[in-house]
């Protein structure tokens, strides 16, 4: 049994999408669909940089989004494979949701630009701030974030793999939990590069107006179930695709669990597409057993 799994914000560098677009007109078609869809040539942006706009929250989903879908209707066109389940990591929901047949392509693009909007201007910059926790289990780290609130938010936005969480939260209430973390034994506790802090309580607001858009959004019947990142486990009625997602921008990623679900529901073959390893390497790591591939050029492809 096989699931697709696409990545999310942070796969993104200069230069991706290029090897697919180069060899495969289906690829090259989902490029000038976003470029229509968007009115502005994500394309170049996608291919060539800079990578200081390429970072840009607003930038950052929509192009993933669009070398990740070019990538799966390669593979799809390539290889004849078909996914028992699909997921993917925050942003990555959606191309997963664009698999399944529940989104379109441009309704996907557009909404995720929109996202990542709302998401940045949900918390002032230098407000919020995001920190990685090595090596400490769940309920350690939720007692760290506890104690470092004082009346602040921190909480844990990403259980991305046994041992490896990332917490967000107000800027101070983060640093406070990184010294409580390295004092309670974490391996790591390390602020990351983020514009926002993602998947906590602060980005509510984000969620309410994301909700505006997606109201105006159709959602086709779901092809393949989704395995979304709010409840960990297997979703198949398009009439819960809305909520999931605007639940989605403020719950935590249960990344670790989403995956451990369907190896449990017997997939042994996950392929990631889209750009980057992130999650062939977490999947390592939490599904012991299972074949981690990752597709995103034609190298990938032929590996397959």
């Amino acid at each position: 049994m096989i699931a697709f799994v696409f990545p999310g914000q942070g796969s993104q560098y200069a230069g991706m999408g290029k090897d697919m677009a180069d060899n495969f007109p289906a690829a090259r078609q989902v490029f000038e669909e976003a470029n229509d869809a968007l009115g502005f040539d994500l394309a170049t942006l996608c291919y060539n940089g800079p990578e200081d706009e390429l970072k840009l929250t607003t930038n950052t989903q929509p192009a993933i989004l669009t070398v990740s879908t070019a990538a799966l209707r390669v593979l799809e066109q390539e290889s004849g494979l078909c996914p028992a389940y699909v997921a993917g990591h925050s942003l990555g929901e959606y191309s997963a949701l664009v698999a399944a047949g529940a989104l379109s392509f441009a309704d996907a693009v557009r909404t995720v630009r929109q996202r990542g909007a709302f998401m940045q201007e949900a918390v002032p910059v230098g407000v919020g701030a995001m920190a990685a926790i090595l090596g400490l289990d769940t309920i350690e780290l939720e007692a760290v974030c506890r104690e470092a609130a004082q009346g602040q938010v921190v909480s844990p936005a990403n259980f991305n793999s046994p041992g490896q969480v990332v917490i967000a939260g107000h800027a101070t209430a983060v640093e406070r939990a990184i010294e409580l973390a390295k004092a309670r034994g974490a391996k790591r506790a390390m602020p990351l590069p983020v514009s926002a802090p993602f998947h906590c309580s602060l980005m509510l607001p984000a969620g309410e107006r994301l909700r505006e858009v997606l109201a105006g959004i159709a959602v086709g019947p779901l092809r393949t179930p989704v395995v979304s990142n709010v409840e960990a486990a297997p979703n198949g009625d398009a009439g819960r695709v809305k909520e999931l997602l605007v639940a989605q921008v403020s719950a935590p990623v249960r990344w670790d669990e989403s995956v451990q679900k369907m190896a449990e529901l017997g997939v042994e073959r996950f392929i990631e597409i889209g750009p980057g390893k992130v999650l062939a390497g977490l999947i390592k790591r939490i599904a012991k057993g299972a074949a981690a591939q990752s597709v995103e050029d034609v190298a990938g492809l032929k590996a397959l």
